[in-house]
């Protein structure tokens, strides 16, 4: 779900001008069980989560979705260090336009999100008829080795010509690479959607382990994307450019990165890719709203500690909060919470990505052409440490010569550089987000049960694979979890597994919108 490139990706480029691109399907949406968990009726318990981004807010959904009764859940704390919601979900704007700054881009089987959106009544983006033009380069740092042909035009007869000419262009180049890319992405598809089957054949996980166990993706983080891709009979040319372009633009990473995290990001640069109309952090919000929360910003969780039958947390404001539950649900990698007793996780590094919004106009000569035009409205870049950017796109055309763009970075883009590829910048707007874990094979991870008791770590899953969605389907799995640890029940996951019975099909579960 996990990315922050919102501009219609590089798939979409394969969907719309490619007959053999991965066909995902109808939108569909998920019908959890309504029968919630039902367990003898314990104290309520006081919730306390750090957090407010997707992993939060759902949590606190989910927690009140599936009480049994509204007294299994007493008041639920989400601390916010910011001063608004959303964690990694933000905008920005730029002549005066609402432009995703964060997480930004949703797949048609995201059906929590799907599920939210309709919950909260809110909007996908309106697409425009542009949006299925979008001209492709792929940039070497000296020149492009692959550009798809770009069309002004308003006329279906021409646009459609040209699709068809850059189905051609990418047979040609990529062969019968792109049917095998396709089925690999499909084939975990159907797997990551077992994760949204009914509580009769899916059980709750206390581990990350026996959760990618439980759905057939265990062995994605144990290898590299470039090794899984090999197997799966990609060509190197294909893995080289195409699918590098993809994982340095979701992930800012190569295709040495872990196999389901880039299977993730492949997934992620398909067609049909949607956002919530005025900003996806609408979602968090919204579900912080209905859900009943206590909700403190600008306060920042300093220490955790658990008393026993329960926990003291202290923030930054001097404030004391004593919650039967504790969850985590931000990334600790950057975090100063001290923790008593210790808690002890594998360390993991966040990968930084540096996000520049400009008002301006590109400067063709930085990409040894002639005019603006035939500079590719995405501009996707190979592996090479000299070239300072992972990818160039542009947001919005606002006149033939005044355009706003989006460049995606491992480093920080100095102005010299900038005034290089750029022949004109109105405004320069620079966010550096600690967007994902920096992903390498074989992957550990930290237990969703940090003590054993009720200290919780919903993104030990982010280890795996991170999006949105998967910030919410681990929110889900942990909410399942808590609810039944509180109500005194020791079945185990696995003693769950083995006693369910074969899981139904989960195309049983969804109805068409």
């Amino acid at each position: 779900m996990h990315t922050l490139a919102d501009y219609r990706t590089i798939l979409l480029l394969l969907v719309r001008h490619v007959t053999v691109v991965t066909n995902l399907g109808p939108c569909f949406l998920l019908l959890i069980s309504p029968s919630p968990l039902h367990h003898s009726s314990p104290p309520p318990a006081t919730v306390c989560i750090v957090g407010s981004g997707i992993a939060g807010s759902s949590l606190a959904h989910f927690l009140r979705r599936y009480s049994a009764h509204p007294s299994r859940i007493g008041t639920i704390r989400i601390f916010e260090r910011n001063g608004v919601v959303g964690g990694r979900m933000a905008t920005v704007t730029v002549a005066n336009e609402i432009f995703e700054a964060g997480a930004s881009i949703l797949h048609p089987k995201n059906y929590h999100a799907l599920n939210f959106t309709n919950l909260l009544n809110l909007k996908e983006k309106t697409k425009t008829d542009n949006d299925d033009l979008i001209s492709l380069g792929i940039w070497d740092g000296s020149k492009f080795v692959f550009k798809t042909l770009s069309v002004d035009s308003k006329f279906p007869f021409i646009q459609k010509v040209v699709a068809q000419i850059n189905s051609l262009r990418l047979l040609w180049r990529y062969g019968a690479s792109l049917f095998k890319m396709e089925s690999y992405v499909e084939s975990t598809l159907d797997k990551f959607l077992k994760y949204y089957e009914s509580f009769d054949s899916r059980p709750f996980f206390a581990t990350v382990e026996e959760m990618l166990e439980w759905s057939g993706l265990r062995n994605l983080p144990a290898r590299t994307l470039q090794e899984e891709l090999i197997d799966a009979g990609l060509s190197a040319l294909l893995i080289e450019e195409l699918v590098t372009v993809i994982t340095r633009i979701n992930y800012g990473q190569s295709v040495t990165m872990s196999g389901l995290a880039g299977s993730i990001a492949l997934a992620g640069s398909g067609g049909n890719l949607w956002a919530v109309e005025g900003g996806n952090w609408q979602m968090a919000a919204g579900l912080i709203n209905i859900s009943r929360v206590a909700l403190h910003l600008h306060e920042e969780i300093e220490t955790i500690s658990n008393l026993g039958e329960s926990y003291e947390l202290n923030s930054t404001k001097g404030n004391s909060y004593s919650c039967e539950v504790a969850v985590v649900a931000t990334p600790l990698d950057e975090l100063n919470i001290q923790f008593t007793p210790p808690i002890s996780i594998p360390e993991r590094k966040l990968q930084h990505t540096h996000t520049t919004f400009i008002r301006g106009l590109l400067n063709p000569i930085y990409f040894g052409l002639k005019a603006i035009s035939e500079i590719p409205e995405l501009v996707g870049t190979l592996e090479d440490p000299n070239i300072p950017f992972s990818s160039i796109s542009v947001l919005k055309k606002h006149m033939e010569n005044d355009m706003t763009y989006k460049i995606f970075s491992r480093e920080p883009l100095a102005d010299a550089l900038l005034d290089k590829i750029f022949r004109v910048r109105q405004e320069t707007i620079r966010i550096d987000w600690g967007a994902y874990p920096h992903y390498k094979a074989p992957e550990t991870f930290a237990p969703f049960i940090l003590d054993r008791l009720h200290l919780y770590y919903v993104n030990a899953f982010e280890s795996a694979a991170s999006a949105m969605e998967t910030g919410a389907v681990a929110a889900e799995n942990i909410a399942r979890l808590i609810l039944s640890r509180l109500s005194g029940d020791p079945q185990s996951s696995l003693s769950t597994m083995k006693n369910s019975s074969a899981a139904a099909d989960s195309a049983g579960l969804h109805v068409d919108l």
